[in-house]
């Protein structure tokens, strides 16, 4: 008779002995399922990408629900931090016109591909990452780690892309427009004969601007914060290319994108 409400016995013994509500019971099955999302994903998927994920993988559920469950769980996306600059023009290099104006979205594959590299420190010295991607499809074609940037290492990325392309059976490449920032390495004389070896045509942005290259730009920062930032502190540039390979195999065949 607390608060003098009367309640019967046998009401009592009824409500103790009754299990979870049927919504306490999916919440359960849900939260099992978000973590096995999450942790598949190195981590970095927010509300919105899990909800998504569980959707596609046959488990309607409302966003809100998943907001309200990730809370719970204490889950959270990855979040973008500053970027840095690492390459420098070179200004007495001749430099390609800008053929891409921003324009980030061709209408199919091998048409436009964009680069750019970055840095990881590393127990052992910097480590540089570079990466070439397909702006239609946002694969990422090749990468490279090293442990300098000179050339070499944006010459080996464009290699190991055209070796992809040449694996998936793709012969001429001409009238691919290949886009970076206006870095030395990208201007340098053997990487501008590579890609007219390859008939594509090279194209750079304006100096100091990033939105001229915004699509690798994006594609460096999610690289850094869904791999580099979280799992570090990284120990050598071995470790760094190990993981780095695991992370464009799930960036290419299992992450999910807005496009």
């Amino acid at each position: 008779t607390e608060h003098g409400c009367k309640i019967a016995l046998s009401a009592y013994y009824d409500a103790a002995r009754r299990g979870p509500s049927a919504r306490t019971a999916r919440d359960e099955r849900l939260k099992a399922a978000i973590r096995r999302i999450h942790a598949e994903n190195y981590g970095v998927y927010g509300a919105r990408k899990v909800w998504l994920a569980l959707n596609r993988q046959g488990t309607p559920v409302a966003r809100c629900t998943v907001e309200r469950l990730m809370r719970e769980l204490g889950l959270a996306g990855a979040r973008r931090g500053k970027r840095f600059r690492t390459t420098r023009p070179d200004t007495a290099a001749a430099r390609p016109a800008d053929l891409v104006n921003r324009q980030f979205s061709p209408a199919r594959p091998d048409r436009l591909w964009v680069a750019d590299f970055t840095y990881v420190p590393a127990w052992t010295g910097m480590v540089y990452v570079a990466l070439v991607i397909d702006a239609y499809s946002r694969r990422i074609l090749g990468w490279r780690a090293a442990t300098s940037m000179h050339t070499a290492l944006v010459l080996d990325a464009l290699e190991q892309a055209l070796w992809a392309r040449r694996r998936d059976g793709k012969g001429s490449l001409a009238g691919l427009v290949h886009h970076t920032d206006a870095g030395s390495q990208y201007t340098s004389i053997a990487f501008t004969e590579q890609l007219a070896a390859a008939g594509a045509q090279p194209s750079v942005g304006t100096v100091g601007d990033a939105y001229d290259n915004a699509l690798a730009e994006s594609v460096i920062g999610l690289y850094k914060t869904e791999l580099i930032k979280p799992h570090g502190p990284w120990r050598t540039a071995e470790q760094v290319e190990l993981a780095t390979l695991d992370y464009v195999d799930w960036f290419n065949h299992r992450r999910l994108f807005e496009t």
